[in-house]
């Protein structure tokens, strides 16, 4: 066993310096090989720890230009801007460039470099990366809107208030799935007025146990995707400003129903505060719930004035098959229903 241990050491050896020797003497007939390459020397990467530390230096970085970097060349592109508030070092990453080409564009206007990560290997590869890089993390390109990325000290406000936001919430919740979460972000005007994102963490646990990284509890779990709205865009403070005119008065209403029992629930929770349970008279107790049964009632009596005003809204569902298509997630039936859409909308 020592001696097979011995032989594969000598030959990991020898296939690390000869692939050093080609790189540094040969280095543009190397890159013209990288993509037939990279497998087998990733996994070698992945696998033995002395190939790591030998092949570190000529393993190579691919952007979506087409150009290459080594580990320490790409550091070095990339560390002026892609440094966050926190002082790590994003590294932003594609797994399709044809998929998430709007994402990826998205990220070049903002200045990012995007790295290809197409191997299925890269789920396990960019994992030991994070080990062995020191203050850094790597982000899908479609993982988030490319101003949330990397983050950066750059505050910007909403246009839209709050409330506003609240009641949009239905409006959008009406025409996705329940996997899909609905939320809100100060994006740039020019950003796309709703865009969909996965969660980095969810996403590479799923790829992970897809190749067979023992992650098949996460494997087994459904999709889930964010439904991101711009709140600064036009169209999103049309639609809110719809709302209003549309169903407003009926919205005030309910709200202002529920301004009274809220105002005595806060009476009952504040009067509780520091009791135990048993020190907290039954009665206010059945008043409590009581109330937070009612509140409830009304809060489901608004949203579904607002779920029904989302379903009869082209707009809404217009701008949600929109963001769908730039994922290429809009499908079948739905889609030929946008085309018709699109032809009454702009009739």
């Amino acid at each position: 066993d020592s001696n097979v241990k011995k032989i594969a050491s000598h030959i990991t050896k020898k296939v690390a310096d000869r692939l050093q020797d080609i790189f540094k003497t040969q280095r543009d007939e190397f890159e013209k090989k990288w993509d037939g390459l990279k497998m087998f020397i990733n996994y070698g990467m992945l696998t033995d720890e002395k190939f790591y530390d030998r092949a570190k230096d000529f393993a190579l970085f691919k952007n979506t230009d087409g150009k290459f970097f080594t580990y320490d060349e790409y550091k070095t592109l990339i560390a002026g801007n892609q440094t966050d508030k926190n002082d790590s070092l994003i590294y932003i990453y594609t797994t399709d460039v044809v998929a998430q080409y709007g994402a990826i564009e998205n990220a070049k206007a903002k200045g990012y470099d995007v790295v290809i990560m197409d191997s299925q290997l890269d789920s396990h590869f960019i994992n030991q990366l994070e080990q062995k890089f020191e203050k850094s993390r790597f982000v899908r390109v479609d993982s988030e809107v490319a101003d949330k990325l990397i983050e950066k000290d750059e505050v910007r406000t909403s246009k839209i208030s709050v409330e506003v936001q609240e009641q949009l919430r239905p409006v959008f919740k009406a025409h996705v799935a329940p996997s899909y979460a609905v939320m809100f972000e100060n994006l740039n005007e020019t950003e796309m007025p709703i865009l969909i994102t996965q969660s980095e963490f969810m996403r590479r646990m799923k790829d992970m146990a897809a190749v067979g990284g023992g992650m098949n509890f996460y494997g087994n779990l459904p999709d889930s995707y964010n439904l991101v709205i711009n709140t600064n865009h036009p169209l999103i403070s049309k639609l809110g400003a719809d709302i209003q005119a549309s169903v407003g008065e009926n919205v005030q209403a309910v709200l202002k129903d529920i301004e009274p029992l809220k105002a005595e629930a806060d009476v009952l929770e504040k009067a509780k505060a520091g009791k135990k349970a048993d020190e907290v008279p039954s009665a206010e107790k059945e008043k409590l719930e009581d109330l937070e049964k009612q509140i409830s009632t009304l809060n489901s009596k608004k949203d579904q004035i607002l779920t029904d005003f989302g379903r009869d809204n082209k707009i809404a569902k217009q701008l949600i098959d929109l963001a769908l298509i730039s994922h290429n997630m809009l499908k079948g039936e739905e889609l030929s229903k946008f085309v018709k859409r699109s032809v009454e909308l702009i009739s």
